[in-house]
């Protein structure tokens, strides 16, 4: 995994950590918002970087 690919899964957590302990509507929903950002990041750093492969010969 690449260091921009953990980077932004650490933010993806964090975001998410962090809306699932305020308690006020208008920050919950920024940091629910930046979750999903971080997370679709995340998996497109994962694709572009090839760390994901597919093997369709199940052994």
């Amino acid at each position: 995994m690449s260091r921009l690919a953990k980077g932004l899964l650490i933010l993806a957590v964090l975001s998410a950590t962090l809306s699932c302990f305020t308690t006020e509507k208008a920050v919950g929903d920024a940091s629910l918002i930046a979750c999903g950002v971080f997370s679709g990041l995340f998996l497109l750093a994962l694709a572009l970087g090839r760390k994901i492969k597919f093997d369709p010969v199940l052994r």
